[in-house]
């Protein structure tokens, strides 16, 4: 079921937006949406060989432990 929703934007990223969709034959609407699956699959998601080379990097993991681990105990400055 489609859900309609709203946002407030700048007008100068509204201008952005509008000719982006008209640059792609799109409505401002589907171009947002578009916009943002890509983004989200694109950008934000790791492919399986990705994730496949982050966990094989023993340095990497081992940091990851360490610093898991040290947060865990309470070991940790916020910093501002």
């Amino acid at each position: 079921m489609e859900k309609t929703i709203t946002i407030r934007i700048e007008d100068s990223v509204y201008q952005l937006f509008k000719k982006a969709a008209e640059g792609d034959k799109r409505s401002i609407s589907n171009f947002i949406e578009y916009a943002t699956i890509q983004y989200i699959s694109d950008d934000i998601h790791v492919t399986d060989e990705e994730m496949n080379e982050i966990l094989n990097d023993k340095d990497l993991v081992g940091a990851l432990r360490k610093g898991l681990k040290s947060a865990k105990a309470g070991k940790y400055k916020i910093v501002s």
